[in-house]
């Protein structure tokens, strides 16, 4: 029986088994800050992008808020929105990792074949 992340792990290396990406930054909203979430994600080289709470010290954060990058968060949040118009991906129609990641590239198409006019 099919896993649902079966082999997605595979997808990220290349023929040589390295890393085709890797991870510079993280964003969340301010439910995701904690001190906790900060050190693990450093220990990863992976640079927190999280406001601090409004009740929150921002002096005694182990590393600092970048404004910017958390600005581009924005772009992603309107990519999942407009995914989610897509019926089979937002409930998951596809149980295996290929046929829903086919099924994302083909929203991604779509999507491109409207904006273009066709």
């Amino acid at each position: 029986m099919d896993t649902i992340l079966e082999d997605a792990d595979a997808q990220l290396l290349d023929k040589k088994s390295r890393p085709v990406a890797s991870l510079l930054a993280l964003a969340g909203d301010k439910g995701y800050r904690a001190d906790w979430i900060d050190e693990c994600l450093l220990a990863l080289e992976i640079q927190p992008v999280i406001p601090s709470k409004d009740n929150e010290n921002r002096d005694a954060r182990l590393t600092v808020f970048d404004r910017e990058a958390y600005r581009q968060r924005n772009i992603i949040e309107r990519l999942i929105g407009w995914l989610k118009e897509s019926r089979r991906v937002f409930s998951r129609f596809e149980k295996t990792a290929k046929n829903f990641g086919g099924m994302i590239r083909m929203a991604f198409l779509q999507r491109y074949l409207r904006r273009m006019g066709a």
